[in-house]
């Protein structure tokens, strides 16, 4: 088995980007894990903990009112977040253990895959604009182009092992 050593600065840059593509994927399952364990009521009742002192402080503040609304929308969505935490987690965690695997498979998967999530996210901005959403569209840009470029250094190579090969 072949596992994907980098060489030079573009080569870091994808081993890093898949590098936190697989701490998301991570966080992703463990976030789906831990909700399919609370119930809608204890999601509520956790987000009013965590901003209650800050909201009673200052009403406006935008941290504790943004995590005070996402969990009342949680706990109101959470079959459907469930489900998209640890299938989304999972994909990724697939896609990056495959490409630091070199599996030839792996490379167009991957491409379906994150252009799928990719698809996705410009839907979810025609929508919801958001800065985060933005900067996460960005970042899986890249990461698809970088996937792509190694891909194509990887059908490179092969080809030129079979050509080896056969002389």
């Amino acid at each position: 088995m072949s596992w994907f050593r980098p060489h030079t600065l573009l080569d870091r840059t994808y081993l890093l980007s898949l590098a936190i593509k697989a701490l998301d994927g991570f966080i992703e399952v463990a976030s789906g894990l831990v909700l399919l364990f609370l119930s809608p009521d204890a999601i509520t009742h956790l987000t009013e903990r965590l901003t209650q002192d800050e909201l009673t402080e200052n009403p406006h503040n935008l941290l504790a009112n943004f995590i005070l609304h996402g969990g009342q929308h949680l706990a109101g969505a959470t079959t459907f977040v469930i489900a998209y935490l640890l299938i989304h987690g999972a994909l990724k965690l697939i896609v990056v253990a495959a490409l630091l695997r070199q599996k030839p498979w792996a490379y167009p998967f991957a491409l379906i895959v994150l252009g799928l999530f990719l698809a996705y996210q410009l839907y979810l901005l025609i929508v919801v604009t958001s800065v985060g959403l933005v900067v996460l569209t960005l970042f899986d840009i890249l990461v698809i182009w970088l996937i792509w470029q190694e891909y194509q250094r990887f059908k490179h190579a092969g080809a030129t092992a079979q050509v080896v090969d056969t002389n």
